[in-house]
């Protein structure tokens, strides 16, 4: 017996320069951790025993109708530019239309080598494939976009890092896998009719109503400003922008070193291997125009020599900086409750922040608490947030439901680093009631619950989470 997946793949019907296919790599035992039963049946995907569930999303058994395949890209990895990458332990197996009418890939992370895996084994250890299982649906159920997560599967099996790691296996759903970094590879190689084939399909794909190529980067440009206003509005850094990061629907992809902000501070960087402070939180917005200009420079190769084609790629990119502003203090406003646009609320929505930073105040707990009280308990020193709070009392005037439009946009929970920590710590030993308890909180984030209280909670001093790591 198998698991009924309605599979009507399209990326795979595309010329083989654009992938290498690839079975996953059996494991050993494969046994399922975890189940999105809500996601699977909007992807139409049939019931199984949990056996058969297990041996299917561990690449053990390849359902009717998948074309499993590695997809082949580029991508700039901290400023340096590699010219092949590709996915080095991930298994597209297929595309499913679902019952809301959306088009997504599914995809096994951690099933095995591939041509692109450059050494490496393939593999994933559990800790990161959990991390990103509770993190995107915590996003999701923040409103997010993002990759989702469908399965969770052990393999039974050792994976050797610094130490020996129990395996595991992610499946990832996403909109598409096509990355900025999968238009750069073709383009490093002068591959103009790969080139055009690829934008004639994430065109058809993504953004049927985009005008020609110039009409693509802008529609990827407007999803990603609203994607980057979204993390920054809830602390979130992503760690590793890299143009290979970088999804062109506009969705949170490849969840390495990520976390979310505790204290709130704008450079706050958690990856361990960021040591200059590249995607640092506030920095975010700047490096989501530099890969817009990446995305760019290989659309611009599809033209002749043309002044007029680089002069309005030039102009969609530029604009990206205002448009993030715009986005970001719509955002923003609304933490503070304000619907309506005043000259001044730049000054009071920085003001507030700059205290925040100053007096390490919790990011969430502190906006949540405009609305629920007791924010100026959230400041080692309130006397900035008190003089700043009658400024903001005053601005609210004839605003028409402040405190509504507050609990729609700060949420109470986030999946914070030290709980994560804490649950990966427990699914290793055997105990997955922490990671059935932490999905269950962060499903409804904005929801107060007197039962996940505790999870509100910043970490003490010896649970802080100093670095993130890529899993790799």
């Amino acid at each position: 017996m198998t698991l009924d997946i309605p599979f009507d793949n399209t990326f795979a019907q595309l010329p083989p320069e654009f992938y290498s296919r690839q079975a996953p790599t059996p494991v050993g035992e494969p046994k399922l951790l975890a189940y999105n039963e809500a996601l699977g049946s909007t992807l139409g995907i049939g019931t199984a025993a949990l056996d058969v569930r297990a041996e299917v999303f561990s690449g053990n058994v390849v359902p009717t109708g998948a074309a499993p395949l590695a997809q082949l890209y580029a991508g700039h990895q901290f400023g340096s530019f590699n010219p092949q990458l590709g996915d080095g332990r991930a298994i597209l197996m297929g595309e499913v239309v679902g019952a809301d009418g959306l088009r997504r890939d599914i995809q096994l992370k951690g099933a095995g080598r591939t041509p692109y895996s450059r050494g490496g084994d393939g593999r994933a250890w559990m800790g990161p494939v959990l991390r990103e299982y509770v993190i995107s649906e915590a996003m999701h159920a923040l409103g997010i976009p993002t990759t989702r997560a469908l399965a969770a599967v052990s393999t039974g099996e050792m994976v050797w890092r610094e130490g020996g790691l129990p395996g595991a296996v992610l499946t990832r759903v996403a909109k598409s896998h096509l990355r900025v970094g999968t238009f750069q590879v073709y383009a490093s190689r002068g591959q103009v009719e790969a080139l055009k084939t690829l934008t004639d399909y994430a065109i058809a794909r993504h953004y049927p109503e985009a005008e020609g190529r110039m009409g693509l980067l802008r529609a990827v440009r407007d999803a990603q400003v609203e994607l980057i206003a979204a993390w920054m509005s809830v602390g979130f850094i992503h760690g590793v922008m890299n143009t290979d990061n970088s999804s062109i629907a506009g969705e949170t992809i490849d969840y390495g070193p990520c976390a979310f902000m505790d204290v709130y501070h704008p450079s706050r960087v958690f990856s361990s291997i960021d040591r200059m402070g590249r995607y640092a939180y506030s920095n975010q917005p700047n490096i989501a125009v530099w890969n817009l200009a990446q995305l760019a420079t290989a659309l611009i190769q599809q033209y002749d020599a043309s002044e007029a084609v680089v002069e309005e790629a030039t102009e969609i990119v530029h604009a990206m900086p205002d448009l993030l502003e715009v986005a970001w203090l719509q955002r923003f406003r609304a933490k503070l409750g304000i619907t309506t646009a005043q000259d001044e609320d730049m000054e009071l929505i920085t003001d507030l922040m700059r205290a925040m930073a100053e007096g390490q105040a919790d990011f969430t707990n502190s906006f949540r608490a405009l609305v629920d009280g007791g924010a100026r308990d959230q400041f080692l020193d309130p006397a900035a947030f008190d003089l700043w709070e009658p400024r903001w009392r005053h601005r609210l005037e004839g605003e028409p439901d402040p405190e509504a439009v507050m609990r729609a946009a700060n949420p109470v929970l986030i999946p914070r680093n030290h709980r994560i920590e804490q649950m990966i710590a427990s699914a290793v030993a055997g105990d997955m009631a922490p990671f059935e308890r932490l999905m269950a909180a962060l499903a409804n984030p904005f929801e107060a619950r007197a039962e996940f209280e505790d999870l509100r909670r910043p970490p003490a001093e010896e649970e802080v989470v100093k670095a993130t790591f890529c899993g790799t």
